[in-house]
């Protein structure tokens, strides 16, 4: 099973994709969400949201906004 991160604007959803695991910047410092993380909703600041995929690390940059943990779906709104 796999964690699916969305990352959206107001204009258009930046990036899709089933993950590993996936670190955010949050307002009160970094955290990692993995598989059946406890449900949650948390500020972010701008910064780079990283995730594995095969193994493989990405990043993407990111300004501040919120983030929604829920039943293994990871959904960062970005202003």
């Amino acid at each position: 099973m796999m964690i699916r991160l969305k990352i959206i604007s107001p204009q258009k959803e930046m990036l899709s994709v089933d993950t590993e695991l996936v670190e955010l910047p949050g307002t009160l410092g970094r955290f990692e969400v993995l598989r059946n993380h406890a449900p949650l909703i948390s500020s972010t600041e701008a910064g780079v949201i990283r995730y594995v995929q095969a193994g493989e690390s990405h990043e993407i940059e990111c300004p501040a906004g919120f983030v929604e943990v829920r039943d293994n779906c990871v959904t960062v709104c970005v202003g």
